[in-house]
């Protein structure tokens, strides 16, 4: 028996058909997007500036720009730590060109934006992750930059707020990297031994080296909605135990009941949370 037959005959198009095609209209790539829960296309439009599906607001990932706008007061942003750049320190088999690659294409120097703003005319030092940046790891130089913002916010008496997102430590930095978990932990420290407010606030992902340092250590520990927030992944943790886990395993609804995240915080109202809370503790 033939596995492969030849087709007996060769389909020819109608020209009416092409021409049907041709007059066809074109929709633009990027202008739907399907929502990850709820699986529905939705037009660019409809989820606005804070990209929430209208149909199960679902909160999508934005970036470190976006999260700015959205966050702080208008023309009150000034970027700090632009001097830190990012080597190579364990000469890691194409580290350098992957680096140059994500600057170029993301227009970040590096997985953190850090600063000072005004959020509802509050003053306050922020630090912004990205996840578009080698999924926001955690390298030398996002270690650097956070623990300067602690120093600096010390040194000006700011509180501080962070909105983490991390799949955990850089592993083309090894040991490293990991060592800015202490680094980071050690400027957290005493920035809160001179009675300063430090604010985190989770978003999707934040996992690993970051949850088990800097992203649990704050003051009030917010979140947005359906965030993924944990140390090791889902399936290392079922191989280990050998069960099967909960559905809402380690989204930030879960993290909340367990007493690990003080408020989740709907992203259309996070600007007027934060705000108030650095009122409180102005």
């Amino acid at each position: 028996m033939r596995l492969f037959k030849k087709r007996a005959f060769i389909p020819i198009t109608k020209s009416s058909q092409l021409e049907d095609e041709k007059n066809a209209p074109k929709v633009p790539d990027g202008m739907f997007t399907q929502c990850p829960n709820c699986k529905r296309a939705i037009y660019g439009k409809d989820l606005g500036s804070e990209k929430i599906c209208p149909e199960c607001g679902y909160t999508f990932r934005v970036g470190a720009q976006e999260r700015i706008q959205l966050t702080v007061d208008e023309d009150s942003f000034e970027e700090w730590n632009l001097d830190v750049v990012t080597e190579n320190p364990l000469d890691f088999p194409g580290y350098e060109e992957k680096i140059q690659t994500i600057q170029k294409r993301t227009g970040l120097h590096e997985a953190v934006v850090t600063g000072k703003a005004r959020i509802e005319g509050m003053e306050t030092a922020i630090c912004v992750m990205d996840s578009s940046f080698i999924m926001g790891s955690m390298g030398k130089v996002v270690g650097e930059k956070i623990t300067r913002t602690f120093e600096r916010a010390l040194n000006e008496s700011l509180p501080v707020i962070i909105f983490t997102a991390s799949g955990g430590a850089r592993m083309q930095e090894g040991i490293l990297s990991l060592m800015q978990m202490a680094k980071i932990s050690g400027a957290v420290a005493r920035h809160s031994e001179a009675g300063l407010l430090y604010i985190t606030v989770l978003t999707d992902p934040t996992t690993g080296g970051v949850t088990a340092s800097f992203a649990m250590q704050g003051d009030i520990i917010l979140s947005e909605p359906r965030a993924l927030v944990g140390f090791a992944g889902r399936r290392v943790i079922e191989q280990t135990i050998k069960e099967t886990l909960p559905d809402d395993f380690q989204l930030a609804e879960s993290v909340l009941r367990n007493g690990f995240i003080d408020k989740i915080v709907p992203r259309k109202d996070l600007r007027q949370t934060l705000g108030l809370l650095l009122e409180l503790h102005q």
